[in-house]
């Protein structure tokens, strides 16, 4: 008896400690895309200059004048990152969540509806996923304008298919369930079981969709405003990138570490926090992933407590 209460405490351990990294993943996430979300909210109110006024001289140093000092002409930098900043989290909110909206919609009609609904919807899917994505952005942002509106719309027209198929799977698998089947048969409407039933149940699927709608739509509206098809009047990471490439001398001189960097580093910080967000629903989406991990790390466990006893 005194030998398997040790072990028993060693199995109940790496839960516990597999938990606690996952929470504190997402707590950084959170903590992240948060303060982003205040930088942007109060942009307007920190920002000391226009993005586009000519401030300083050329190529200046960081200074208590200007936080990361200018580019080759004369422009604050930081006012233009802070600029960057209410973009990206624009395209998070407004591409991602009409990516989330558009599969939403089709997957929950495809699989809800069946028949010849689900496989015109379904082939409406394949279509939009064999088109190649970036000439397809290129043309529709070339047609519709360089506006962020615009942007964002055409990044979520381009995104919604993955989403779609996602909805639609998990709908399908819900629709025979018993007690859908008992509200229908009860004269229960379809927007009422949508919004009671099958809506609730696809909840943290659909946040966790959100999420990464949003990484990819920052990633590709950055991509764009640094091809220079994003809105011109608008700074972004990306136009501040393509500003300081360029640049031809921008190496042989110490200028790429606050005209260059900045922006790489801002990209991948809020990307890295949406991940972490992301992955913070992993596990109770699919909670068979924490018990393959609990199944590799067992064994170890169970080796040290038999060589113990």
């Amino acid at each position: 008896m005194s030998g398997g209460h040790p072990r028993g405490r060693l199995h109940r351990t790496p839960r516990r400690v597999l938990h606690r990294p996952r929470r504190g993943i997402g707590t950084i996430g959170l903590v992240i895309v948060g303060g982003f979300a205040v930088i942007a909210a109060i942009g307007d109110f920190i920002a000391p200059y226009r993005t586009t006024a000519l401030v300083g001289q050329s190529l200046e140093a960081p200074s208590a004048q200007h936080l990361l000092g200018t580019n080759v002409l004369g422009q604050d930098v930081w006012s233009q990152m802070l600029s960057g900043t209410r973009v990206s989290l624009f395209m998070a909110l407004v591409a991602g969540g009409g990516t989330l909206l558009l599969g939403t919609v089709v997957g929950t009609l495809a699989g809800w509806v069946g028949g010849r609904t689900d496989a015109v919807l379904m082939r409406a899917v394949d279509l939009v996923m064999v088109i190649p994505g970036l000439p397809l952005l290129i043309v529709l942002g070339a047609y519709v304008g360089p506006s962020l509106a615009a942007v964002a719309i055409v990044i979520a027209l381009i995104s919604w298919p993955h989403g779609a198929r996602v909805v639609r799977a998990q709908v399908l698998s819900l629709r025979n369930r018993a007690h859908l089947r008992a509200s229908v048969g009860f004269g229960a409407s379809t927007v009422h079981v949508l919004r009671r039933h099958i809506l609730p149940e696809i909840g943290l699927i659909l946040v966790s969709g959100l999420v990464g709608s949003a990484g990819r739509a920052v990633a590709i509206a950055a991509g764009l405003a640094f091809l220079g098809l994003g809105d011109p009047v608008q700074a972004s990471w990306g136009s501040v990138m393509r500003d300081a490439l360029n640049y031809r001398s921008l190496f042989a001189t110490p200028a790429w570490e606050w005209w260059l960097v900045p922006p790489i580093v801002a990209l991948v910080v809020f990307l890295l926090g949406l991940t972490f967000v992301g992955m913070s629903f992993e596990e109770r989406l699919n909670p068979r992933l924490e018990r393959h991990r609990l199944a590799h790390q067992r064994p170890a466990h169970q080796t040290g407590g038999e060589a113990g006893a």
